[in-house]
């Protein structure tokens, strides 16, 4: 009787699954069959862009957006500066309406989406720009705007750049864990959290650079928007000047202190309405939809590589080998794809991964122009799989280099023993068997195999790069050993060979290609909502919210961090270090 009743619940549960997953699959259909291609945008509008919300490279479509309203697809970071752009000359937009109390995005997406709204503003339409309390990030997006307003008990935090590193090598040594690491290059800092208790000399010297070359840049933009200089703007950070919404406008850091309805009347007056009239304040996922695109039959594949580098298939938010090979190959066979624009957003990940990337770069490079933008980050592996495109261009906030390689294998036998009681034994059929268990601690001569293994890779990466970049191998040893650069700085020692944007590199291909008019196809492809739900990505989507909403984003990416450290054990990594905290 029990089994009858296991396998009536477990047939019941599916057949509730199947009937939901069924019904999710035809509401969107009727959804999709039912509803414009090109949604209705209206007159008198307004673009409403929020900072808060970090755009990823490509485009992520949500699966209950033909089933409600509110439900709004997320338009990638060139779309929404490609929206931008197109808004310019668009009759039925008349502003831009920015919310920067935060900013979710990285230095160089902010860099871009910067540059998108001060060329909309040669259009002489309004921006206008309101935080209650604006972080430095967001800040600097918002000088970009015409009028920039904060809350009257709100603020600007303009007290310089701060980065901090956590240690975990005091808590491994109380634990009796021994991380047993293997690198190559003094600038390599992925490691130092489990080696040392605080920076070594190398990393600090290359953070403290780092910081001023992104904090430059602000005051730099700053002091050139706000018509001061940048020794003023300095000396407000140095001296803790700003405390309160009143130093802001006291220092002319904003326009005005205003509440949220007053920003709201002051566009309401820009557009000529009454206040009781409901404006048309347009979301960029719905504006994004109206724009029309062209469908050219030449055109330039636009391969979006963003997140860690793994081995084999990869999951969503991953490069992963298979996956990617599979994708420039694509594009190199596909006789109407006349160049290849390779976006690279990422900290890198598994060396061999990275290399088998690489070969494939190479290959489509000798059918066909390849040209690497490089986004937040192309470093390590990231560079690994940018560094032998026909042109390398970067933002100047892009974060890049960290040519190095590392690998760590724990020893946690003291751990086991010592502070739980396990122990463990073990039978081989050759000496070296089993050289990456944990449960025990490595052999000089393991010790040798491992550092070697890694000063190989080392040798493969740096010779990689020494062949894309037309340099020799002594030079670019000189300029790797892990060390992290900036994108400015990246160009003056030959890494990269342009500051420009996505928008920039794409109009090279189309140059490189004597394309005068093509469209832009898009890689990885989008998935069907089926394929959406099969696969898992729906489910997975709900728990990471629910997780972030129950632990806070924060520690989420701290948890995210430690999961990630447990697939670099035994496999040699091309990657930067944790995520550099810029506050």
């Amino acid at each position: 009787m029990k089994s009858f009743f296991k396998i009536f619940f477990a047939t019941l549960l599916a057949l509730v699954l199947f009937t939901v997953i069924a019904f999710l699959v035809l509401a969107y259909m009727v959804g999709k069959a039912t509803s414009p291609d090109k949604p209705e945008i209206g007159t008198n509008g307004v673009l409403v862009l929020d900072l808060s919300t970090g755009f990823k490279e490509q485009s992520q479509d949500n699966p209950l957006s033909a089933l409600f309203s509110d439900a709004e697809d997320a338009p990638g970071l060139h779309d929404v500066v490609r929206m931008i752009e197109y808004a310019k000359t668009d009759s039925a937009v008349k502003g831009i309406y920015l919310k920067a109390s935060g900013n979710g995005n990285g230095f160089a997406a902010s860099e871009e989406l910067r540059q998108a709204l001060l060329h909309f503003r040669e259009s002489k339409k309004f921006v206008i720009a309101y935080g209650e309390v604006m972080s430095q990030k967001a800040y600097y997006v918002a000088t970009a705007a015409d009028k920039v307003y904060c809350h009257p008990n709100g603020g600007v935090d303009w007290s310089g750049y701060s980065s901090s590193v956590m240690f975990l090598k005091g808590l491994l040594d109380k634990l009796e864990i021994e991380p047993q690491v293997f690198f190559a290059g003094k600038f390599k800092s992925a490691t130092e959290p489990f080696r040392v208790t605080q920076m070594t000399d190398a990393n600090r010297l290359q953070t403290t650079v780092l910081l001023n070359d992104l904090y430059s840049r602000l005051l730099l933009n700053t002091a050139t928007a706000r018509h001061t200089d940048t020794a003023a703007l300095h000396a407000l950070a140095n001296n803790g000047t700003i405390q309160s919404a009143s130093d802001a406008l006291k220092y002319n850091l904003v326009d005005g202190l205003k509440y949220d309805d007053q920003v709201k009347a002051e566009i309401f007056r820009l557009l000529h309405i009454k206040e009781t009239e409901h404006p048309n304040f347009i979301l960029p996922g719905k504006y994004v939809k109206s724009i029309d695109t062209s469908d050219e039959k030449d055109k330039i594949a636009l391969i979006y590589a963003q997140g860690d580098i793994v081995d084999g298939k990869g999951q969503e938010d991953e490069i992963g080998s298979d996956q990617y090979k599979n994708i420039i190959r694509k594009a190199r066979f596909d006789k109407s794809v006349k160049a290849i624009v390779f976006r690279v957003n990422s900290p890198g990940g598994s060396a061999l991964a990275s290399d088998v990337i690489w070969r494939e770069i190479s290959l489509a490079r000798k059918e066909k122009p390849v040209i690497v933008s490089m986004g937040d980050l192309a470093a390590s592996g990231g560079y690994y799989i940018s560094c032998n495109g026909d042109s390398v261009f970067a933002d100047p906030g892009t974060l890049t280099g960290s040519i190095g390689v590392f690998s760590i294998i724990p020893n946690m036998q003291s751990f086991f023993k010592n502070k739980l009681g396990i122990t463990f034994d073990r039978v081989k059929t050759a000496p070296y068997a089993g050289i990456t268990d944990a449960s025990k601690p490595l052999t000089e001569i393991e010790k040798h195999f491992l550092q070697a293994d890694v000063d190989s890779i080392y040798y493969t990466f740096k010779s990689r790069v020494a062949e894309g970049r037309k340099k020799s191998i002594d030079y670019i040893d000189s300029i790797a050993q892990g060390r992290v650069w900036t994108g400015e700085r990246a160009i003056e020692v030959g890494l990269v060979d342009r500051i420009g944007t996505m928008q920039d590199a794409i109009a090279s291909a189309a140059h490189m290609a004597k394309l005068k008019n093509y469209s832009t196809a898009e890689y990885p492809e989008k998935k069907s909502l089926l394929e959406q739900l099969l696969g898992g990505s729906v489910s997975q989507t709900i728990r990471v919210n629910m997780a972030k909403e129950e632990i806070g984003a924060t520690d989420y990416q701290m948890l995210q961090q430690v999961k990630k450290v447990k697939t670099w054990f035994g496999i040699p990594q091309t990657r930067m270090a944790f995520d550099l905290n810029v506050e």
